[in-house]
């Protein structure tokens, strides 16, 4: 008999840092809020969460960042408004983005680095397996990135990372990088 591999039916977004890769844009507006074409980065990120079977959203967020529970919220004034314009496609629209997710929230005080962001979410993810992803790497695939992630999961049931070959590494993104791959090797395996 097989071991049971524990679904990942959560997602969690670490939204709370200070944008400072992306400034001046994100001295007034959260990096996470920075439009790709015609919706917020974030938007594309809880899209791929969703096409990739996960409903239940972890937003951590932090000072400065109401903009984004705004986005993911009902917004009645709005809404009155386009219906009463006779604007249904847009009010359709404006309301697929409040009716997508379950979302909560929990805030980061102070921005104290991604593990912190995630460790923020630990009581609202609860002890199952979830998925963390960054909002500020879109990745345009045929199948979701992360759906591609899960089903690794799924097969091994182990921890999976989603990592990007970079052909002239900068010193910030080869630290990243290193970061990413280092816990594996001090659990014992090698690469």
């Amino acid at each position: 008999m097989g071991i049971m591999i524990a679904p990942v039916r959560k997602a969690v977004f670490p939204a709370a840092g200070l944008g400072t890769r992306f400034l001046p844009a994100t001295k007034a507006m959260p990096k996470e809020m920075l439009p790709l074409v015609d919706k917020p980065l974030i938007q594309y990120g809880i899209e791929e969460a969703k096409a990739s079977g996960i409903h239940n959203i972890v937003i951590v967020t932090g000072r400065g960042k109401t903009a984004i529970e705004d986005h993911f919220d009902v917004s009645f004034e709005l809404e009155h408004l386009l219906e009463s314009r006779g604007k249904l496609d847009t009010l359709a629209a404006v309301r697929a983005i409040s009716d997508m997710i379950d979302v909560a929230y929990v805030r980061q005080k102070e921005a104290l680095g991604l593990g912190h962001a995630v460790l923020r979410a630990k009581d609202l993810a609860g002890a199952e397996p979830f998925a963390v992803v960054l909002s500020d790497d879109v990745i345009d695939a045929a199948e979701p990135c992360l759906r591609q992630l899960l089903r690794v999961y799924e097969y091994y049931g182990a921890s999976v990372l989603a990592l990007m070959e970079l052909v002239s590494p900068t010193a910030r993104d080869t630290a990243r990088m290193k970061a990413a791959v280092m816990p594996e090797r001090a659990a014992g395996t090698t690469t």
